[in-house]
């Protein structure tokens, strides 16, 4: 399962752009449970980042509001941008230009690069699971849904997919028993998932049924 710092070209990052993308990706969570805040014991469905995150400091060093970030983030993929005026449908030039912005909250601007790189490599389940994450916090919930579902019909044990599908049928529309099927289904259908992320879905399962009685 792809975590999406992976492919970040970190060579020129500042010690302060290191710790502001470091700090927020704890915010986000990554790859496997994206959806996921922290360790994984609570879920979010924040799509106002800038207020949680202006004002919040860490030890002596503050992290920047969002105008902040987007300046940084336009800076890092900037190399990138000019790759792909003579390459334009590369995907993996895409995909890293979108998970820069998805990092800094830029899900809207992630959300376009992504698209363009699906177009190039539509069964990349990763991709669209990250595109869906980005939908999702950009406000348009159905929309991530059907990308979800979308890798569902092909491959129907894709475990990011399943993970997503549960976290934004709970919080996104109010669905626990949707949400509870996909998660389900990710543990039946994924017998040799690590047992940190096995754990988390069991987690989730159990903070789900203890809410109440699915409707």
């Amino acid at each position: 399962m792809q975590n999406a710092l992976l492919d970040l070209p970190y060579d020129g990052w500042t010690p302060k752009q290191a710790y502001v993308l470091g700090a927020v990706c704890l915010v986000l969570g990554l790859g496997f449970g994206y959806l996921l805040r922290g360790s994984g014991a609570q879920v979010t469905a924040s799509t106002a980042p800038s207020a949680q995150m202006a004002g919040q400091t860490a030890g002596t060093h503050p992290i920047p509001i969002i105008p902040q970030m987007k300046k940084m983030a336009d800076k890092q993929a900037a190399p990138l941008l000019e790759s792909l005026k003579t390459d334009p449908n590369n995907p993996a030039f895409l995909a890293r230009v979108a998970r820069i912005y998805e990092v800094t909250h830029q899900f809207a601007t992630a959300a376009v690069y992504f698209r363009k790189s699906l177009a190039a490599d539509p069964k990349n389940a990763a991709l669209r699971s990250e595109f869906a994450s980005c939908l999702y916090y950009g406000g348009d919930t159905d929309a991530a849904i059907h990308e979800l579902e979308q890798t569902l019909q092909t491959q129907p044990k894709e475990p990011d997919s399943l993970f997503n599908l549960g976290v934004i049928r709970w919080k996104g529309k109010d669905d626990p028993k949707g949400a509870l099927q996909a998660w389900e289904k990710l543990l039946q259908t994924n017998p040799a998932l690590p047992e940190m992320k096995k754990s988390q879905v069991e987690s989730l399962i159990a903070q789900l049924k203890k809410s109440g009685p699915a409707k």
